[in-house]
């Protein structure tokens, strides 16, 4: 998902709402695990109602297309398109005149200590579908000090996104300098889960100061080394914060077109979970 700065129609409607009433919700747990060789550092079980916890959660606001043609206006503290209910964070995309843009969505970020150099993050998450939509999962830096102090000199780690019209692949990607899709370098991988957009299923970065490796539950299906050879190369040493949010449109996600039929379309998430290796 590019960032410069800080539809499936009635069949699949139909596929996703009998997938959907075949899959067991996850069970909610009472404590958050420990994970044998890490400490846990952060984390959001979503055990309450109502906005997200402010405490833990920003925004990233506004309509301008992020670097993307993007058409959803990001709002602000705004239950109709961030909420946590029954046991987990909803984010949803709607069909709304809003600020001058025709969809609403949100976009989350983490804060107050929510910003790490290396470690593994485990986001547990159902994603939404049809065309036009474009959920993510990732990070990018909370400090813009290299080269031109901007996108993508500076670093993105995508540890999960999906767009509406390619259902159930799963993209991980790292972007840089040397290594980025608009030169056609960027360093990423696919995966099928064949039911993404029905169940949940954990998106997990471990990230260390030689690699990055992306998982789906555990399959490691992308692994990005570090080269050595200088910032260019791995801007990946300083810390990061982690988004959540699902555009509309834009080069990527529209590029087959927006279903207005299938929204409003939610992304859920059942926890996040941030550890520190001992």
């Amino acid at each position: 998902m590019k960032k410069i700065f800080p539809s499936v129609a009635i069949l699949a409607t139909l596929f996703v709402s009998s997938c959907s009433s075949q899959t067991t919700e996850p069970e909610k747990k009472t404590e958050t695990p420990q994970l044998a060789g890490y400490e846990l550092v952060w984390a959001d079980e979503f055990s309450y109602t109502g906005l997200p916890d402010a405490q833990k959660w920003g925004y990233d606001v506004g309509g301008n297309g992020w670097g993307n043609q993007e058409l959803q206006y990001y709002t602000n503290s705004r239950k109709e398109n961030a909420r946590v209910e029954n046991g987990k964070l909803i984010i949803e995309s709607k069909i709304e005149n809003y600020e001058g843009s025709s969809f609403t969505s949100a976009r989350l970020i983490t804060k107050s200590r929510g910003d790490w150099t290396y470690g593994r993050f485990e986001i547990r998450a159902k994603l939404p579908y049809g065309k036009g939509t474009w959920p993510a999962i990732w990070m990018l830096p909370t400090v813009w000090n290299l080269g031109n102090k901007g996108w993508p000199d500076n670093g993105e780690i995508d540890i999960m996104e999906h767009v509406g019209y390619n259902p159930n692949v799963i993209h991980g990607s790292t972007h840089c300098n040397k290594y980025v899709h608009t030169k056609g370098t960027q360093k990423t991988a696919t995966t099928n889960v064949p039911d993404a957009i029905a169940a949940f299923h954990n998106y997990i970065l471990e990230w260390t100061k030689d690699d990055i490796k992306v998982y789906v539950d555990d399959k490691l299906y992308f692994t990005s080394l570090n080269e050595q050879k200088g910032w260019e190369y791995w801007p990946f040493f300083k810390d990061f914060h982690l988004i959540l949010n699902i555009a509309v449109g834009g080069t990527w996600g529209g590029a087959q077109g927006i279903d207005g039929n299938v929204f409003p379309q939610k992304m859920e998430v059942d926890y996040v979970r941030v550890y520190k290796k001992l």
